[in-house]
């Protein structure tokens, strides 16, 4: 893995026993001593520390906030412009042909947007914003740390260090100073948990994951119960759930677009493939994303064909995401079926080793979200 890139908190994995894999470019954690269940179970209980500091982080700046938004609000169909500051939004990066390039968390600091995208597609990104925004516009690639708290004891945890993390409301963006160290911190996060996410300066984000580590409540968590965290969430992975093969509203992330940026709506469309993803909201889509329970045990995982009788026939469908589901105690999944198989309850099979298995359509999330409104 020596061609691999290191996240500033690579030592501290390797010291706390970390099983380390190669993940979008990174020396990643996949899980410590405890284990993927404990790991994932602790983070459902208590709180978890993530390290994703493989991801992106951008700012973009300019003379004022109105030529910021205005000009972002040319590549994603979110109302941007009228974000507050200090305010966090989900976005997507959408493609002419209406598929998602890339999913993302943006935020308004001052007249500035902060950025966060995915690991695996923030070269593409960042070459697309600045070969897309105008050349009056700032775009910085930020070397910072990204470290998530997550879990039902994150506030308690984060607010002993600085209190005001307390009256962060989901979804809001500030700074603070945690045991010394400045941070920009968002009430946010990817495990349908209530939490922070905290952007720090790579030379501090040791000190400040193991004064977090000394809590009780903290235990550290690896990218394997990241992933069933999220998939019991119903929160979709990038390259996996979604890509430029599907749309927003086939991937069932149509809530995402603010009625300002559809159809009638004041600054409807402007964006890459606004002409076929705008007429998908009123629309009966071909295909659409739904959770899946396998029936028994077995887990069926990414590439799973889906077929609609028990016997012959071609493929409807495949999933996307798919594992053992610690909270809910047996397997979940999620993936694309016709949208007439899409009803809850309905029957659909999962071909596995040449055998045909059961599974039965249920709405997203698994897990009910935990965040604080």
């Amino acid at each position: 893995m020596t061609d691999l890139h290191r996240t500033p908190l690579y030592d501290l994995h390797l010291e706390l026993g970390a099983k380390m894999v190669p993940f979008a470019g990174y020396e990643m954690p996949v899980q410590y001593p405890a284990g993927v269940m404990k790991e994932h179970l602790h983070t459902r209980a208590a709180a978890g520390l993530f390290d994703v500091s493989h991801m992106g982080q951008v700012l973009i700046s300019g003379s004022n906030w109105e030529e910021v938004a205005s000009a972002f609000e040319t590549l994603v169909p979110q109302n941007v412009l009228g974000l507050a500051d200090g305010r966090q939004r989900y976005g997507f990066f959408t493609t002419p042909m209406g598929g998602i390039a890339d999913d993302l968390m943006f935020a308004r600091r001052g007249d500035a947007l902060f950025v966060v995208i995915n690991a695996a597609c923030k070269e593409d990104d960042i070459a697309h914003m600045r070969a897309n925004l105008p050349a009056s516009l700032t775009i910085d690639e930020l070397d910072r740390a990204l470290i998530a708290l997550q879990g039902p004891a994150s506030e308690a945890v984060l607010a002993a260090l600085d209190p005001a993390a307390a009256d962060m409301r989901f979804m809001d963006v500030r700074a603070l100073t945690l045991d010394g160290i400045e941070v920009w911190a968002s009430r946010s996060g990817y495990t349908g948990e209530d939490g922070y996410e905290i952007s720090v300066a790579p030379g501090q984000a040791t000190p400040l994951a193991r004064k977090l580590l000394e809590h009780t409540q903290v235990e550290p968590i690896g990218l394997g119960a990241r992933d069933s965290l999220r998939l019991e969430a119903g929160l979709c992975l990038y390259g996996h759930d979604i890509d430029t093969t599907t749309t927003p509203v086939e991937a069932g992330l149509s809530w995402a677009i603010q009625t300002i940026r559809r159809a009638g709506g004041a600054r409807a469309g402007g964006f890459p493939g606004a002409d076929i993803i705008l007429p998908q909201l009123t629309a009966v889509t071909e295909r659409s994303r739904v959770g899946l329970l396998p029936e028994g045990r077995a887990p069926m995982r990414e590439g799973v064909p889906l077929f609609s009788d028990l016997e012959g026939g071609e493929p409807v469908g495949h999933i996307t995401s798919g594992g053992f589901g610690p909270t809910v105690g047996g397997p979940v999944a999620m993936g694309y079926l016709p949208t007439d198989l899409c009803a809850p309850g309905t029957h659909v099979f999962g071909e596995l080793r040449g055998k045909r298995l059961p599974l039965v359509t249920t709405p997203l999330p698994f897990v009910a979200a935990n965040f604080k409104r």
